[in-house]
């Protein structure tokens, strides 16, 4: 249940830290107070959407949080253990900024609001003021149904195969529809294929051959040179080597004074020859070791020729062949196998028709079931509820096309006057009529429901007197087996409650704050004489209020 709401900066709250207990709390106040505020707080933490709206204005962000203790409720606690979060209590923050941006939080740790609205589902249960009204739409009594089935697993597993056989139906149709342009575009895609597996050109190899090319192109001009150069560094006639030597000759002819002044150069010289004779012997062995092979050039040219023909053709540069090669390759096995996608796509088809259709059989069957329980179910809150004579069905009629809730259209009827047929509510329940059987189905639905928290927001609209009091009675009753928070602008309702809370609009200066606090005895009797009589409190009224919550609190039979 809910036991902890924490609010900072949030609408006109400036600082809020509530404790609720079990059992019923009543939540009054004058209209306009915020005890909208209360429940918008709540929403954000279960994941409704935020907006830069919710923050007080001045302040920089809205900080809020709800404290779950989860002990009677096994399924949030498996939701926790399966996201590896602590398991043992189950706190819930989010903080929406001034810019409309929100975070969130589970037990510390960041999570997405999708995960708030995941576990919230878990944790409460909000039926809203505007319930009645959603009472008019055919989709609404199709889920009431299955909620009260308790089949909402089955229901979502239908739909998840309705969604899959669809979407193979559609992928089915359309490779039926596109066979002729994809056996077009298959032989187009098999002979460049094949071209390109008579190139078979490797990867790296377009590199091997740009530099085989270059290598063998220049051959002829490198072997010239070389001899050239070794013929100037070596040769009889007069190559370097010669000439050194015949430097160094007479150099170290000289007379003995002046050859000694002359050492270091001629050391400088045979250093010199030395180099001369190593180029040389060097520029003979690269000569004597390079071949001319035109017949290899020839081809090595002609196969780059090959190559940058198909690059052009297929409109990639030449290095980028193989991995085209590659890519045509696959999209050729892939359309090679479509006409056995077709055979495999059509089988699959026919399967999901046939698990579909036992799913929606089953589905649709316990709909039927839980149908008349249901409806005698409404039907005894509805007596309860002084509409005695009002007639309620449960109509569960066979669609005439598959949908993804199944094959089953259920309709809610009413009559409200004996010896009239039922018919659908919106062409029979008036008003204050509507009010009371959307209490009646959404106690129903409260007390099939695996979660034992419940939030009633004015679902007692539209009834007084007798009637409200016998509507507290009812959230009082559930109320007894978990926890139940109603927002009332009706005395005879608040009057049941366990606990109440008020609400108050208190302005200061230039600002405006909502004050929220759980009153005593004396504060409830307070709060009761004002919904009763308005500003003034007479005697009277605050008597009459005394007399209203002392009979309330007295157990009922």
């Amino acid at each position: 249940m809910l036991t902890e709401l924490a609010i900072r900066d949030f609408a006109i709250v400036d600082h809020l830290e509530l404790e609720l207990a079990n059992g019923m709390t009543a939540i009054t106040g004058e209209t306009g107070a915020g005890k909208s505020i209360l429940l918008g707080a709540l929403g954000l933490c279960l994941g409704e959407r935020a907006d830069a709206g919710s923050v007080r204005h001045g302040c920089e962000r809205a900080d809020l949080s709800a404290r779950f203790d989860i002990d009677a409720l096994p399924d949030a606690r498996a939701w926790l253990t399966a996201r590896e979060l602590p398991d043992d209590d189950c706190l819930l923050r989010r903080v929406v900024t001034a810019n409309g941006r929100s975070k969130a939080w589970i037990n510390g740790q960041p999570a997405t609001i999708a995960d708030l609205k995941a576990l919230g589902e878990h944790l409460i249960e909000i039926h809203g003021q505007h319930a009645h009204q959603a009472l008019l739409r055919e989709e609404t009594h199709l889920r009431l149904l299955d909620d009260f089935a308790g089949q909402r697993e089955a229901v979502a597993e239908m739909a998840e195969t309705f969604r899959v056989w669809q979407s193979t139906r559609r992928k089915l149709k359309r490779l039926a529809e596109d066979g002729d342009e994809v056996a077009a575009r298959r032989q187009l895609v098999r002979y460049q294929v094949e071209e390109l597996d008579q190139l078979a050109l490797a990867e790296g190899e377009l590199k091997a051959l740009e530099d085989e090319q270059e290598e063998l192109a220049h051959a002829e001009e490198r072997l010239r040179e070389a001899q050239f150069a070794a013929e100037c560094c070596d040769h009889d006639d007069g190559g370097a080597a010669t000439l050194l030597n015949q430097a160094i000759h007479r150099l170290s002819a000289l007379p003995g004074g002046d050859r000694g002044s002359l050492a270091e150069a001629i050391a400088m010289l045979s250093d010199a020859r030395i180099q001369v004779e190593e180029a040389a012997r060097e520029l003979n062995h690269f000569a004597s070791n390079t071949e001319l092979d035109p017949e290899r050039l020839a081809w090595v040219e002609e196969r780059l020729g090959d190559v940058h023909r198909l690059a052009r053709k297929h409109h990639v540069m030449p290095d980028e062949l193989t991995h085209l090669h590659h890519q045509l390759q696959s999209e050729l096995e892939a359309l090679s196998g479509s006409d056995q996608d077709l055979e495999t796509l059509a089988a699959e088809v026919e399967g999901l028709s046939e698990t579909w259709k036992e799913q929606a059989r089953r589905v649709g069957e316990t709909r039927r079931q839980a149908a008349k329980r249901f409806g005698k179910a409404v039907q005894e809150q509805l007596a309860f509820l002084a509409m005695g004579k009002a007639r309620f069905e449960v109509e569960v009629a066979t669609r005439e096309s598959p949908a993804a809730e199944g094959l089953d259209r259920v309709r809610l009827l009413i009559s409200a006057n004996p010896g009239q047929p039922a018919r659908p509510l919106a062409k029979v329940a008036s008003g204050g009529e509507l009010s009371r059987i959307s209490l009646a189905i959404q106690v129903v639905a409260a007390r099939h429901s695996t979660i034992p928290s419940l939030v009633f927001d004015e679902v007692d609209v539209g009834v007084s007197g007798a009637t409200a009091e016998i509507v507290g009675q009812l959230l009082r009753r559930l109320g007894e087996s978990g926890q139940v928070m109603t927002v009332t602008h009706l005395p005879q309702v608040a009057a049941q409650a366990h606990q109440h809370l008020h609400i108050e609009k208190q302005a200061k200066r230039d600002t405006t704050l909502t004050r929220m606090a759980v009153l005593d005895e004396a504060g409830r009797v307070s709060e009761l004489a004002r919904m009763l009589g308005g500003v003034t409190l007479s005697d009277h009224t605050l008597a009459h209020a005394r007399e209203m919550l002392d009979a309330s609190q007295r157990p009922h039979h």
